[in-house]
């Protein structure tokens, strides 16, 4: 991955004196790689937790276990309360969460390669539905670059 956009991130953050942290499930860390391969990560990235099963997303983050039975694992819902609880655990401005199935089965009746990506704010919490194709690897480094891209565009319209 070009750490262009991860760079950018860094800027940005710093401009605006914020820190971030992280909710990964189906990225499981590989966000929280790329953010801290930029030297000086340590002055915008307070923290980050995979909580890759069920459980730990109810253990660690506390997720609302009628969240889950209502609309999945996989879902715009679980998806927003990732990001809304790391922010809060962490006390940081900003967070992000991924949560979705890299196949090869689906899962909940959900395809493969659907993934949510949420971005909560002080102000708002975003998500944003994908439908990527491509080998489990594939779509776990496509959907890391656009949890990325789509953390740079609502900072900037936040």
């Amino acid at each position: 991955m070009d750490l262009k956009t991860a760079r950018n991130i860094h800027r940005i953050f710093r401009e605006k004196g914020l820190t971030l942290s992280l909710a990964e499930s189906c990225t499981a860390g590989l966000i929280s790689h790329y953010l801290t391969t930029v030297p000086g990560a340590s002055r915008i990235y307070a923290a980050g937790v995979v909580t890759y099963s069920a459980d730990a997303k109810k253990r660690i983050l506390g997720i609302p276990q009628k969240v889950i039975d209502a609309h999945g694992i996989v879902s715009e819902q679980t998806a927003k309360q990732m990001a809304r609880r790391v922010r809060s655990l962490t006390k940081t401005d900003v967070s992000v969460s991924t949560t979705g199935n890299l196949g090869p089965d689906v899962i909940e009746n959900k395809p493969r390669g659907l993934v949510y990506v949420a971005v909560s704010t002080k102000k708002r919490t975003v998500t944003k539905k994908l439908m990527l194709k491509g080998t489990r690897g594939q779509i776990k480094e496509i959907a890391v670059i656009a949890a990325l891209s789509f953390l740079l565009e609502v900072i900037a319209h936040d």
